[in-house]
């Protein structure tokens, strides 16, 4: 019998199945085709000692050296494939003997992952370009990617979502990649701190899941959500002002953590959709008065479609054309004043009244 073993190098050596060990020790011969091969010190060390022998490049000729290999053995053989290579169907197809393919260790869910690892590692070592990129050079494409990767799901293109994702990913890695460069105490970090970090996050925002919390709802959740975020917040002013952050001098705000460099039209739904939650709401102009941030009303306008809300968009757009205007820095620019009343709102609230 002719057992090929298949091993991953994400699995520390050593680490086999049951039936992988048990057919090493049960084997007349063990071969290995390269003195490289991660699993040797492992095997030697447990007495298993493999045969290092120069292997057929050629699948048909490898099928012709291991099945005369079982002939002369007088007894069962283990063949040592590469680490991560696959069950080549030429090489099975032109095995003479009885076999069996063995996978000796196998990859956790994300063990891939590792590849992107050792491959950033070394694109920023030996890429002339890759060499010279900052997280400010980066920034473009971090954006650039999520836009794509937004694209493909707007098309429903499953084929291409999943390389525009592949692309955000990285450039995640590359930005961890250029963080590490720096000492921890100059606010340095690791792609395993941002593991750590995020599932960290993601525990302590599910106590439904993770915890003794009991929900009913989706509802529910978004409402325990907020109420986490919030807690969080609180915490990272408090923090900044221990510090002395010259940001953190005003309290904790429901608008704290919103990216204010996102395109003008998300940051301004964003806006409003936290000052909604805390029942502060965006009140439109009257008689030339500039709008402001007051008590949040229930409900909203059912006549209002998606597709009508977007071509009151398009004619605002069209509006402001004709104006000589740019939507995007006018929207902008009341976003920043909408934040600010919002503040303002916050602040009067928790001042206590003098005397």
């Amino acid at each position: 019998m002719l057992t090929l073993l298949l091993t991953s190098s994400r699995v520390a050596p050593g680490l086999l199945t049951w039936q992988a060990w048990s057919a090493l020790r049960a084997a007349s011969l063990v071969l290995a085709g390269s003195a490289g091969h991660p699993q040797l010190p492992a095997l030697t060390a447990a007495d298993v000692v493999p045969a290092v022998t120069a292997t057929p490049a050629d699948a048909a000729a490898l099928a012709g050296f291991l099945s005369a290999a079982v002939s002369s053995a007088g007894g069962d053989v283990v063949w040592l494939a590469p680490p991560d290579e696959e069950a080549d169907p030429v090489l099975l197809g032109a095995i003479s003997v009885p076999y069996q393919v063995l996978n000796g260790s196998h990859d956790l869910p994300g063990a891939h992952l590792l590849d992107l690892v050792t491959i950033m590692d070394r694109l920023r070592v030996s890429c002339p370009w890759d060499r010279e990129q900052t997280h400010e050079s980066l920034l473009r494409y971090l954006l650039e990617e999520a836009y794509e990767a937004a694209e493909a799901i707007e098309a429903a293109d499953m084929g291409s979502l999943r390389e525009e994702i592949g692309d955000v990913m990285f450039q995640a890695f590359f930005h961890a990649r250029i963080a590490a460069e720096r000492p921890a105490a100059e606010g340095g970090f690791t792609i395993d701190d941002v593991a750590d970090t995020l599932a960290a996050k993601l525990v302590r925002r599910h106590p439904h899941v993770f915890g003794a919390v009991s929900v009913s709802s989706a509802s529910d959740v978004n409402a325990n959500w907020e109420e986490i975020k919030k807690a969080e917040r609180a915490a990272k002013a408090e923090a900044g002002r221990a510090a002395g952050s010259a940001s953190n001098t005003g309290g904790p705000s429901v608008l704290d953590g919103v990216p204010f460099g996102q395109p003008a039209l998300s940051l301004a739904a964003q806006l409003q959709r936290r000052a909604k939650r805390a029942g502060v709401a965006f009140l439109a102009a009257e008689d030339g008065d500039p709008w402001q941030a007051g008590s949040a009303a229930d409900g909203g306008n059912p006549g209002l479609s998606g597709q009508r809300i977007g071509d009151a968009l398009m004619a605002v757009v069209a509006a402001a054309g004709d104006a000589g205007v740019d939507p995007e820095l006018e929207l902008r620019a009341a976003a920043r004043r909408f934040a600010e009343a919002v503040r303002a709102r916050e602040s009067a609230a928790t001042t206590p009244p003098e005397g």
